[in-house]
């Protein structure tokens, strides 16, 4: 018989302990990178005219290519400064990821409910075990690749939104009398969760 047999043992056991571990896992990696929203705080310290502030807010997908750091024309430190944005575009390398950890998390659904409902049918053939193992391989290779991009892609955005990026990328720093730094890195409030992960408290990266 094929039906639905109701039976939570195979989750005791390793193949299904290990799949709910894998399930937990693809949450977290969707998660902490599709809701990510953090904002940089970078502080300008002139010495003529006033100290400025400027602040820039970063998101999933990651495409810092877009994100305003100076409107046009804007006046700092007594200087008119052009329009700036970040620099770089990490929204292929972290859509990669998510896509991965969704499709992960979508099989490793598909499997548990196999496991825990119709390990007998699972067990009549070697059908059931082969396709489980390919589609674990599978995945494995991909976690694999797409986890390397995405932490290129992680270190980019860090470099990007940190003190030595906005030095980089702002005129306004590298002119003498002005020093940039940024002070702070706050995630949003549903990101906190993953703020280890992502960015520091207080960037360190570019002294």
């Amino acid at each position: 018989m094929t039906g639905l047999r109701l039976n939570l043992s195979p989750l005791r056991e390793p193949l299904g302990f290990i799949k709910v571990l894998e399930w937990l896992a693809a949450i977290f990696a969707f998660g902490s990178c599709g809701s990510y929203v953090g904002r940089s705080v970078v502080s300008l310290l002139c010495s003529e005219g006033k100290n400025e502030t400027l602040s820039a807010t970063v998101s999933y997908p990651f495409r810092l290519n877009q994100v305003l750091l100076v409107s046009s024309n804007a006046t700092l430190c007594n200087r008119t400064v052009a329009e700036t944005h970040l620099v770089g575009d990490s929204a292929s390398s972290v859509q990669f990821f998510v896509t991965i950890a969704v499709l992960a998390f979508l099989y490793c659904m598909a499997a548990l409910l196999m496991y825990v409902g119709y390990m007998h049918v699972y067990r009549d053939s070697d059908f059931g075990p082969i396709m489980d193992f390919v589609m674990t391989v599978i995945f494995s290779f991909f976690w694999l690749v797409c986890s390397s991009a995405w932490a290129r892609g992680l270190q980019n955005v860090k470099y990007a939104t940190g003190t030595a990026g906005i030095r980089a990328t702002l005129a306004l720093c590298q002119e003498e009398g002005v020093v940039c730094e940024v002070t702070r890195v706050r995630p949003h409030a549903q990101s906190q969760r993953v703020r280890g992960i992502w960015l520091p408290e207080h960037d360190d990266m570019g002294r």
